[in-house]
């Protein structure tokens, strides 16, 4: 195990858009005349990725560009998105588009635009396999020790005094699937892309698809497969009635502002809760309103030309998976009661979200240093007294701070926010922490 002796100030887990920005944050306040933190960041990939999974063709953002890594932060900041359309040549083409919501794959080049700018603050093929409290005499703990494993196997021990985790979620499996997930014919959407396309290229017959989960990844999958030219049938498969789609009102999307977080935090725990069920059609099992309307024309000319590739088994639900000879057969059942049926399938896609538990991260084995149940309002985790070291979480404070947590809508002010506090004496942030709560 390399055990390099350098103690760094911040060591960031995780490198997409969340710790991007806050690196960004940094030299930016730096150059404004804030102090310089020794900062790093370790990355599992070989390069810089964002969910390369499901950069399907022809897939736009449902967020606007200006809510960028920077702009609502600093406007004027070098790292914007209008900064990249600049390098590329590209902004008056950009404005000729008339839209504020670019191509995903053009705000994930956009993102490894930025990275590639940040030289070497981050640590690439560096898979994180723990988190350990260095102990000073006495019993305190001053520093964190982060080890870290490359895909030759090579571990690496680094030391910190504050730690930022930002990891994304953990792909959600339903409890149905368990016995099946680990099959090669048992697919989550985070991996869809290098699995199920190389899969529909090389069959030598079309395969049989269900796709599981009515929000919009579920429903960009089926509408990609519907168009992939190896033909597969597919079945559409959701327990609701209908694709709901997704409120992008202008009223309702100001919970989306930085502001709102402020008043979530602010709320009693079951008025937070209210707001999360009265919101959760901005974000959770709904779909864009215009790939709805594509989705429902497909099934219009299936029913014009007496087609049968594409199933909608909506209110259906299953109840049971089963590997058979190389396939998965699924029992469905009516979500409202009736008659079960089972249909084999080459290969099923979950669509089935991701999960943000801080009990099952690289945290867990600080569980003895935790103090609070809660995240403090700028995203620090309550520790002992007796712990020095401070740990921020980037996208697993939705129950604290609302919807947009996991989102980009306040990536730019979030991490303005955790850049300020990792800039501030401990004793600063501990004070600030107790009047916020």
């Amino acid at each position: 195990m390399t055990d390099p002796q350098q103690v760094h100030d911040v060591t960031g887990i995780g490198f997409g858009p969340s710790n991007l920005a806050l690196a960004i944050a940094l030299r930016e306040k730096a150059q404004q005349g804030a102090s310089v933190l020794d900062a790093v960041f370790l990355e599992s990939k070989p390069a810089f990725a964002w969910h390369p999974d499901m950069l399907l063709d022809n897939s736009d953002m449902q967020v606007s560009f200006i809510k960028d890594l920077v702009t609502l932060r600093n406007p004027a900041s070098p790292f914007s998105f209008l900064s990249y359309l600049h390098a590329k040549g590209r902004l008056e083409r950009f404005v000729n588009r008339k839209s504020f919501f670019p191509s995903r794959h053009e705000f994930n080049d956009y993102f490894a635009w930025a990275a590639e700018q940040m030289g070497g603050i981050c640590a690439y093929d560096q898979h994180v396999i723990g988190v350990e409290p260095v102990q000073a005499r006495g019993g305190s703990v001053d520093l964190l020790a982060v080890i870290a494993q490359d895909s030759k196997g090579e571990q690496t021990r680094r030391l910190t005094r504050n730690l930022v985790l930002a990891v994304g979620g953990k792909p959600s499996v339903p409890e149905v699937f368990a016995e099946v997930q680990g099959t090669a014919e048992v697919v989550h959407s985070s991996a869809y892309l290098s699995t199920v396309k190389p899969r529909l290229a090389a069959a030598d017959k079309p395969m049989k698809i269900a796709v599981i989960g009515s929000g919009q990844s579920g429903a960009e999958i089926f509408n990609d497969l519907a168009k992939d030219p190896a033909r597969p049938e597919v079945d559409f498969i959701f327990r609701s009635h209908a694709l709901k789609p997704s409120d992008d009102s202008p009223f309702v999307n100001e919970i989306f502002n930085a502001d709102f977080t402020s008043y979530v935090y602010q709320q009693p725990p079951a008025r937070r809760r209210a707001l999360m069920e009265e919101y959760s059609n901005t974000n959770y099992s709904v779909v864009d309103g215009d790939l709805i309307a594509q989705i429902y024309g497909l099934f219009y000319e299936q029913d014009v030309t007496g087609g049968s590739a594409y199933g909608l088994l909506r209110n259906t639900q299953v109840t049971a998976a089963k590997a058979q000879g190389g396939k998965i057969a699924l029992t469905l059942c009516p979500t409202h009661g009736g008659n079960a049926e089972t249909r084999s399938y080459d290969l099923v896609v979950l669509a089935t979200g991701y999960q943000r538990r801080i009990g099952e991260t690289l945290l867990s084995g600080l569980n003895d240093y935790v103090s609070g149940r809660e995240t403090g309002r700028t995203y620090q985790i309550a520790t002992a007294e007796s712990f020095h070291p401070r740990i921020f979480l980037q996208g697993y404070c939705e129950e604290t701070h609302g919807l947009s947590d996991t989102l980009l809508s306040v990536l730019a002010v979030r991490v303005d926010e955790i850049a300020s506090e990792l800039l501030a004496p401990r004793q600063d942030t501990e004070a600030r922490l107790t009047a916020a709560e």
